[in-house]
């Protein structure tokens, strides 16, 4: 919308949170270029859910490189919303460390590659995002999005509990994790209390971004 600050923005949030949504409303409500994270083309991604200790290393290397490519196209451009960035990826990467999924000479390695990565990030132009908005909610409002949007492997059957315990612990972790970031400025929404499905809501989401936009303009 014209008038609109430039803005890089990145979401933040639990599987299921609605990120996705989310980036494609902000992106067109300001007139920006969404950047999507496909999980359509993700051969890992289906694997790891069924044999979580073999893959999880792979898993998170994949999402490490696609995360980085996004977020170095992102900040050549002043004006584009990701629906998830690199500042998230090594919370995922923790849990898998710490449920046993990952070794430690493989949680060495990734470290060192982000590392190396946010060196790279810091000698761009560009060096952060203007914004983080973490969607924020209730573990319960999570775990019926995952089951209402019906990808097999997400599900929790009788056969994998310990994927309600990988969720429990992940959701558990996501406060701490938002409290320690610092790359950016931060806006929360509680997703328990928006439903972009209601039209009032959508307009209060885009008042409060815009809001937040216009401070950032000011300092």
């Amino acid at each position: 919308m014209e008038g609109d600050r430039q803005a890089v923005i990145v979401l933040a949030g639990m599987i299921g949170a609605g990120k996705s949504t989310y980036t494609e409303m902000i992106a067109k409500e300001l007139g920006s270029t969404p950047f999507f994270e496909s999980v359509d083309d993700n051969r890992i991604l289906e694997m790891f859910y069924d044999d979580p200790k073999r893959w999880a290393f792979a898993l998170q290397i994949h999402f490490l490189n696609t995360r980085f490519r996004s977020i170095k196209d992102a900040l050549q451009d002043r004006n584009n919303v990701l629906d998830r960035s690199i500042y998230e990826d090594a919370l995922f990467t923790k849990i898998n460390y710490e449920t046993g999924n990952m070794s430690d000479a493989e949680m060495d390695t990734y470290l060192s590659l982000l590392d190396n990565m946010m060196e790279e990030l810091a000698g761009m132009p560009k060096k952060a995002p203007d914004l983080l908005i973490y969607l924020r909610g209730p573990l319960e409002i999570h775990l019926d999005r995952i089951k209402k949007r019906g990808r097999d492997y997400e599900q929790i059957t009788e056969e994998n509990q310990e994927l309600l315990d990988y969720y429990k612990h992940l959701h558990s972790r996501y406060d701490d994790w938002f409290n320690e970031y610092d790359k950016s400025e931060t806006l929360v929404l509680q997703i328990d209390e928006l439903d972009l499905e209601r039209e009032e809501d959508r307009v209060e989401v885009m008042r409060r971004i815009r809001e937040k936009l216009d401070e950032l303009g000011n300092e």
